[in-house]
C-alpha cells in the first residue's frame, strides 16, 4: 500500500521529532531519520513528545542522505523538500499517495548540495506576516503533511 512519508534531514531538536513522530502515527505514514541527529534517539524529550504513540512509529534510520536515496530509491515526482525561500506553494502540487516531505535541521534548513539537486522539488509554507522568519518544524510537517493527503480519505 502507497504510504507518506516524513524524511527529516538531521533533526536537532527531540520535542519537534517526537511530535512530527506522532502525527505520522495519526496519518498511518513512515517517518525517516537521516543522521546526524541533535539528539539521541532515547532521549527522553523525544518520548515527551511522542508520548505512549512512539512505539507506533514506522521509524527508519539512514546514515546519510546517500543512504536513504539508495534504500528508498525516490521517483522525482514522490519528493517535496520544504524551504522557506523555495519558489512554490505547497498549495500548487498535486502530491501523490507515496510522497516524501522532505525537511530539513531547525537552524539551517536542508543542506545546500540537496536543495541544488532536487530544485524542482521545492515548496514552502506561505506565511502572510513580515514579521515571521519561520514556522516550527513540527507544525510545518504536519500542516505539509494534511495537504499532501487532502481528497485521499
Amino acid at each position: 500500500m502507497p504510504r507518506l512519508t516524513i524524511a527529516l534531514v538531521h533533526p536537532e531538536i527531540p520535542n519537534n521529532t517526537g511530535a512530527i513522530g506522532r502525527t505520522c502515527v495519526a496519518l498511518d505514514a513512515d517517518l525517516a531519520l537521516i543522521r546526524p541527529y541533535g539528539f539521541t534517539i532515547t532521549d527522553q524529550k523525544l518520548k515527551r513528545a511522542g508520548l505512549d504513540y512512539w512505539k507506533h512509529v514506522r521509524l527508519h534510520e539512514y546514515d546519510n542522505w546517500d543512504a536513504f536515496l539508495a534504500d528508498r530509491k525516490p521517483r522525482d515526482d514522490q519528493m517535496f523538500l520544504f524551504e522557506d525561500d523555495a519558489p512554490r506553494s505547497f498549495y500548487e502540487p498535486d502530491y501523490p499517495e507515496d510522497a516524501i516531505l522532505v525537511f530539513g535541521c531547525e537552524t539551517k534548513g536542508l543542506p545546500l548540495d540537496i536543495c541544488a539537486q532536487h530544485a524542482s522539488r521545492m515548496v514552502h509554507l506561505p506565511m502572510r506576516s513580515e514579521h515571521i522568519r519561520s514556522l516550527n518544524l513540527a507544525n510545518t510537517a504536519t500542516a505539509a503533511a494534511y495537504q499532501a493527503l487532502r481528497g485521499k480519505w
